[in-house]
């Protein structure tokens, strides 16, 4: 949440995001929506945040294969 200011990603609220924040109440890798599975969204909307997390999801995984790949590569 840029700013600590509540508006959460793209301005849509607290939660909404991928749960990584102080507002899901959780710690470490989040479970997605967070409190946002609260709100109602369009399908347009909906599809939307899908593809952001997605995209968030694919990079976090690029990044794991990576560090593996540079720890196997160090024995």
């Amino acid at each position: 949440m840029p700013g600590l200011d509540k508006t959460g990603p793209a301005g849509m609220g607290a939660g909404t995001g991928r749960g990584m924040g102080p507002c899901c109440g959780r710690t470490g890798r989040g479970y997605g929506w967070g409190m946002g599975a609260r709100r109602f969204f369009t399908k347009k909307e909906e599809a939307e945040l899908l593809k952001e997390e997605a995209e968030a999801l694919e990079e976090e995984l690029k990044a794991v294969k990576e560090r593996i790949s540079e720890i196997e590569n160090q024995k």
